[in-house]
């Protein structure tokens, strides 16, 4: 006799900074296993399964991440309901926002989908405490002007094979850059932010493991003038030379939005 199941795509926002990030690990605390810790409260008579749509690092926030939700046997009838249990029960630095049904035919891995990242950070002096969790915080003084001449030359297709960790041996590392922009932050506000932070906007449709936060690095390096414009030219050439291994902390990116072209949620 075949099972029924039942397929959701659930949006949630989170924030990373006490979670090792999206994917579970043995004896971590992650956001996946804090989801599966709840459902299996919130559902306790029901097999089910999720699958995230990508995976954040350590430290890594969302305010616009999405899963997939199966569930065997019963459907969620009341989804209304449904969300305000799972809410209920959840930690504070996390929420889920809305849950949209689909089916067998949709693959959150695969279908094409893009995603706008976002990276926040002050510079030259130390800030208050409680911004850890949303500010990178670069204490040298940075030449934002000449960063932000930096970041357009991320847009387009490029070779970005010296922008990720570990490069495993089959890993496509021609991506292309939607936008790329570096600009004041409007993004998250606080009394206690610095009177200045930024924000890098990048937005694609596949990114490599650290992609994003070793962009950044570079524009940090940029920036104190460890390296320059024609340097970044280079390093987005398949024959580049160039070494890069400074990582930005995962605590100033976020993930901003993800949107699937064939399924609105």
């Amino acid at each position: 006799m075949q099972v029924a199941r039942y397929c959701y795509l659930v949006r949630l926002q989170y924030l990373g900074f006490r979670y090792s990030g999206w994917q579970k690990q043995p004896g971590q605390k992650t956001i996946e296993a804090m989801l599966t810790k709840t459902l299996k409260f919130v559902l306790p008579a029901q097999k089910f399964k999720i699958l995230g749509a990508g995976r954040t690092d350590a430290k890594v926030s969302a305010l616009s991440m999405v899963f997939e939700l199966f569930i065997e046997d019963e459907p969620i009838v009341h989804k209304d309901e449904f969300l305000e249990i799972f809410n209920r029960n959840l930690p504070p630095d996390l929420r889920v926002m809305t849950i949209t049904e689909t089916d067998s035919s949709f693959n959150i891995i695969q279908d094409a989908k893009v995603k706008e990242y976002v990276y926040l950070f002050s510079h030259g002096e130390k800030n208050h405490p409680f911004c850890a969790p949303f500010l990178a915080n670069i204490l040298d003084k940075l030449d934002i002007d000449i960063m932000k001449k930096g970041a357009k030359l991320f847009e387009g297709s490029h070779n970005f094979k010296v922008y990720t960790a570990r490069l495993q041996e089959n890993t496509k590392t021609e991506r292309t850059i939607i936008s790329c922009e570096l600009k004041e932050n409007e993004l998250l506000q606080a009394n206690f932010f610095p009177a200045q932070s930024y924000a890098l906007n990048v937005e694609g449709k596949g990114f490599m493991r650290y992609q994003i936060r070793m962009m950044m690095g570079a524009l940090i390096q940029l920036g104190r003038g460890d390296l320059s414009l024609a340097d970044i030219k280079d390093s987005l050439q398949p024959d580049s030379g160039i070494k890069l291994t400074y990582v930005a902390p995962g605590s100033g990116l976020l993930l901003h939005d993800l949107q699937f072209s064939n399924h609105k949620i």
